[in-house]
């Protein structure tokens, strides 16, 4: 599939170091097979670009299924609040390494990590490892908030600015490009006017982006009305932080007003469906905002309130939430569910001259999905049948900057076993400390 839609069947690309070297219809011409070091049967595959999973949370890996079926703001102090403000730096990069291993099994090559717990002032550096270890791609929106949040979880304006000074200058572009940093303001009611503005001057001067919870409920914004007389993204609009570099994730409760304020900046929104029906905070009005211009990524929310990080499944819901919420059987199609996971994604990023798309030139980060199953057979139409039937299970083999990091859904860039057991043992010894206790932990 290429980046203006087309389907090369047969077709063929050529990997040459971390980027596309060419790609095209019909069988590989004989000199690039000779020349070749690795040839990959697709055969009754597809192949992607790798898809982004523009908002999660890794750290939640630990903690799914603790507090379900609540309400976004009981979910916080029942579940987060309670074990995120014993997390250390080595748990949030174990952590980080499963969720990340998730996100590569369910076809994203890209994360977006909105990490906000910083009891232990490393968790940051240990998600950067987790990177490293992994392979993914990462964005890591450094989260903050200065006010009205739990004050474990808060922080002062100068050290918002210091560490998030230091993950710039230490990691933004390190690992061949693949990690990147970024500022991840966390919720309206938790961020100061100040330093909403001071942060997003800062970030303009560094060239990255802004990352910020918007509009999920109804009553953050009846909460952001009775404290600032505004809703979120008019308060965005008024601060002067809205942009093509702003990404706004949830953006559930929205008005009109809103949605012209968006599509005038260029802001990405960031759709969350999975999370916004398990802590049923409604339905995005995506029909609206794809037909009024607005880059619209796709993400999996945080495991915590998902509860997996299967980017697969988020293709399927985006679409069907579409359709049932403006009760429109052609609200989205596939091709455009799938853009949305790979060209939005990548606008989220920050990174739409890179990835996102099968062009040559851009980086080889792809993904290969076998449609030779029961559950995809017979295929009339292949994106069809990666958004409507196959699930995680069919992703193949990933590659991330020309790297083959799972083959014949194998994870080939570490030992996935001894990662699981190692998991297990920290996550026991986390729950111990916090005074959580599960039947089955």
């Amino acid at each position: 599939m290429s980046n203006d839609g087309n389907i090369f069947h047969p077709g063929y690309l050529l990997v040459k170091g971390d980027r596309i070297g060419a790609i095209g219809e019909g069988a590989a011409p004989a000199e690039i097979r000779a020349s070749s070091d690795t040839i990959i049967d697709a055969s009754r595959m597809a192949v992607i670009p790798g898809m982004v999973n523009s908002h999660t949370h890794l750290f939640q890996t630990f903690i799914r299924g603790l507090a379900d079926d609540k309400p976004l703001l009981d979910w916080l102090k029942s579940c987060i609040w309670l074990v995120s403000q014993h997390m250390t730096s080595k748990e949030c990069e174990i952590a980080g390494m499963v969720g990340m291993i998730e996100n590569l099994r369910s076809g994203a090559t890209s994360v977006i990590d909105h990490q906000y717990i910083h009891a232990d002032p490393m968790n940051d550096d240990g998600v950067v490892r987790a990177a490293k270890e992994t392979g993914i791609r990462l964005l890591l929106a450094r989260g903050w908030a200065d006010m009205n949040y739990h004050h474990t979880l808060m922080e002062t304006p100068e050290r918002i600015i210091s560490e998030t000074t230091r993950l710039y200058e230490t990691y933004h572009g390190k690992e061949n490009g693949r990690v990147r940093i970024e500022f991840g303001p966390l919720i309206p009611w938790g961020c100061s006017d100040e330093m909403m503005m001071k942060t997003y001057d800062l970030a303009r001067q560094w060239g990255v982006g802004t990352h910020i919870h918007v509009a999920e409920t109804r009553e953050e914004v009846d909460m952001n009305l009775e404290s600032r007389g505004k809703r979120h993204v008019e308060w965005l609009g008024d601060l002067g932080v809205l942009g093509p570099d702003v990404q706004l994730v949830h953006s559930v409760w929205l008005d009109d007003a809103e949605l012209d304020l968006i599509a005038k900046s260029g802001a990405v929104v960031v759709h969350c469906p999975v999370s916004n029906m398990y802590l049923a905070s409604g339905a995005a009005r995506i029909k609206e905002m794809v037909n009024r211009g607005i880059p619209v990524a796709l993400a999996s929310d945080g495991p915590g309130s998902n509860n997996n990080q299967d980017m697969m499944e988020v293709l399927k819901t985006t679409a069907l939430l579409a359709k049932v919420s403006t009760l429109d059987a052609m609200a989205l199609y596939p091709e455009t569910v799938l853009r949305m996971a790979c060209r939005g994604g990548a606008c989220a990023f920050g990174q739409p001259e890179s990835i996102g798309s099968l062009e040559i030139g851009k980086k080889a980060d792809l993904v290969l999905i076998d449609l030779d199953s029961p559950f995809a057979m017979p295929v009339h139409n292949p994106l069809s049948a990666i958004v409507y039937n196959l699930s995680c299970g069919a992703v193949d083999t990933v590659l991330v900057d020309g790297q083959i990091l799972m083959r014949d859904k194998k994870v080939l860039i570490l030992d996935e076993k001894a990662l699981l057991e190692e998991a297990r043992s920290v996550c026991k010894k986390l729950f111990q400390r916090a005074g959580v206790i599960t039947q089955y932990s």
